[in-house]
């Protein structure tokens, strides 16, 4: 069974550059490099079983990018807390949003409304949409690529409606298939990026109910998902543009 790789980082984005990448189910790290083939550089190796090869790459790559706490201990937060982060930060609040659904949705008078058939009536002077006003006017970006499934499931549907509601309180959504999310090798957590500095990573139960944010501040993952963000971004089609793609689920 073929390996699950999670790009982790390189040194340069010339082809060929050596690359580390981190197995997604064991959190093993495979090296890309330079296949060493000198006898007399084989045969200081120690040990070397039957299948096993060396690569060369730059002590820079290891320094740089290697997973270094992977014992570290969960940094957990409250829901008061991770609201209070959407006032606090200073620059940019980017969220991959990689679910099909989202219990919290379901339980709402807007979405009983959508499923109905009927215009979900959104609220533009709600308490949340205010807040984001008001951090939008002090010049902060929100920003979203939302992830969706084809066909989508009706809690996408859903949020394709609630795109525009957003729009007009300040937040940039855009979209990509789970086909190109796939393909740009993104990642399936949940989560927002604070500031290009720390990542608020939504955990949800088995009825798809947020029950707690992990807070991780290591430059590796913080990092890799700065990359994340940008590939996103730049393949992601605006909601408006990409909801023209959508098929009709009549």
């Amino acid at each position: 069974m073929s390996r699950r790789l999670r790009y982790i980082g390189s040194n340069s984005g010339h082809n060929g550059c050596p690359t580390l990448y981190e197995d997604v189910e064991t959190g093993q790290v495979l090296v890309q490099g330079e296949v060493a083939t000198d006898p007399a550089d084989l045969a200081q190796l120690r040990n070397v079983k039957p299948g096993e090869g060396a690569v060369i790459v730059p002590r820079v790559l290891l320094t740089d990018f290697v997973p270094r706490d992977v014992d570290r201990e969960p940094v957990l937060i409250s829901l008061d807390e991770f609201d209070d982060m959407f006032t606090s930060f200073q620059h940019t609040a980017f969220r991959l949003e990689t679910r099909r659904r989202y219990r919290s949705d379901e339980q709402s008078e807007t979405y009983r409304r959508f499923s109905a058939g009927l215009d979900p009536e959104w609220d533009l002077d709600h308490p949340w949409c205010r807040s984001r006003r008001e951090q939008a006017a002090l010049g902060k970006r929100f920003e979203r690529v939302r992830i969706m499934d084809n066909p989508p499931t009706p809690g996408q549907r859903y949020l394709l409606n609630n795109s525009e509601r957003n729009g007009r309180v300040g937040e940039d959504i855009r979209y990509l298939w789970r086909a190109d999310a796939e393909r740009l090798s993104l990642p399936e957590e949940d989560a927002w990026l604070f500031d290009s500095r720390v990542i608020a990573l939504l955990h949800f139960d088995s009825d798809d109910d947020l029950i707690h944010v992990e807070l991780i501040t290591d430059p590796v993952r913080v990092a890799r998902a700065c990359q994340e963000r940008d590939a996103a971004w730049h393949y992601a089609v605006p909601h408006r543009e990409f909801g023209a793609q959508v098929p009709s689920d009549m």
